[in-house]
């Protein structure tokens, strides 16, 4: 009996107009190559801009592929407008 713990990205999504991309970390046990209980799930995303080095090899490039400097340009521009709309509110 050889138990192993195994974690996987096993989906990257690129969503809405500034390209965030979610990704999904699945991590379940093995018993000798057979799955034993189920799997478990943790989503997290990454907004242009996000720094992303602690990220897999596949997750970073289609991270760079995605947030060009236009969208990273368009989200912070987004923030900014968004921030200065909350502060004229006070």
């Amino acid at each position: 009996m050889a138990l192993v713990k195994k974690t996987v990205v096993d989906k990257v999504e690129v969503v809405g107009e500034h390209k965030m991309v979610q990704c999904r970390h699945a991590t379940w046990v093995e018993d000798d190559g057979v799955v034993v209980g189920g799997k478990e799930f943790h989503r997290h995303v990454i907004s242009p801009g996000q720094d992303v080095s602690d990220e897999p090899a596949e997750t970073q490039a289609i991270v760079a592929a995605v947030h060009t400097p236009e969208v990273i340009a368009a989200y912070e521009a987004m923030l900014a407008a968004q921030e200065a709309e909350m502060n004229t509110e006070d």
